[in-house]
């Protein structure tokens, strides 16, 4: 005799489909939020670059409706904006923004510095140490270099033991990705980050707050001026002037 099917367990099993359908959406909107961050800081998204569900879907071999999240969660975070007739693209920074961008993060990164030079553990230090000589034996490794010099960064706010302090740096960080890839892809520039980080791991071995402050607020600033360049640069090259 066949078993009998109760209403309740067709509601209940398809609830539960649709649980496990909104948690693989959800899954697929992760990873596809994961992989247009990544385009945009390594610079395969330029700034107005149109983001354009189908391609991207194809792109990344995911659904429409994932792509369709990502894009909403990036437009929360500042760095998609919706253009007239052309909808969702990078958001572009002009070079005011880019400025005020840099002042905050010299502000809040030399107060991390402050911060750990107080409340790091000998540990941290050490930790903090072993990575800057990693990123000095990376040699021409772009990508090697930047990992390590973001996570130098991210063990330095760690250190300075404020959850508001990271929680600001980590709003930073994300609109900075916008400005695509780091400074340090010029060998010249990383050679001097690793010369500013010696100087920063000194003054947090002799619990110097104010140099060390001092020391990292040059540190951005000289990333600044970097980026600057780049910019002007780039604008230059877009407009055809090849006389530089």
């Amino acid at each position: 005799m066949p078993a009998t099917v109760r209403p309740e367990d067709d509601a209940g099993r398809s609830s539960q489909a649709r649980a496990m359908a909104r948690a693989q959406t959800g899954s697929q909107g992760d990873t596809a939020y994961q992989k247009l961050l990544d385009a945009i800081r390594n610079g395969d998204l330029q700034p107005g670059a149109r983001l354009i569900e189908t391609e991207l879907a194809i792109r990344f071999g995911v659904s429409r409706t994932p792509i369709r999240e990502a894009i909403r969660q990036l437009e929360a975070d500042g760095l998609v904006v919706h253009l007239p007739r052309l909808g969702a693209a990078v958001r572009s920074l002009d070079y005011a923004e880019v400025m005020e961008l840099y002042e905050m993060r010299a502000v809040l990164e030399s107060t991390a510095a402050r911060l750990a030079a107080r409340a790091a553990s000998e540990v941290e230090i050490a930790e903090l140490a072993a990575l800057n000589a990693e990123m000095a034996q990376a040699g021409d490794d772009t990508a090697l270099v930047y990992g390590l010099n973001r996570q130098f960064h991210l063990t330095l706010l760690d250190a300075a033991k404020n959850r508001f302090l990271t929680k600001s740096m980590a709003a930073l960080q994300k609109t900075l990705l916008i400005l695509g890839p780091s400074t340090l892809a010029e060998r010249e520039r990383a050679d001097e980050a690793i010369i500013e980080h010696e100087a920063l791991l000194d003054a947090l071995r002799r619990r110097d707050c104010a140099g060390a402050e001092a020391i990292m607020r040059a540190h951005i600033e000289a990333a600044h001026r970097r980026r600057m360049r780049q910019l002007r640069f780039r604008d230059r090259a877009d407009q055809g002037d090849w006389a530089l």
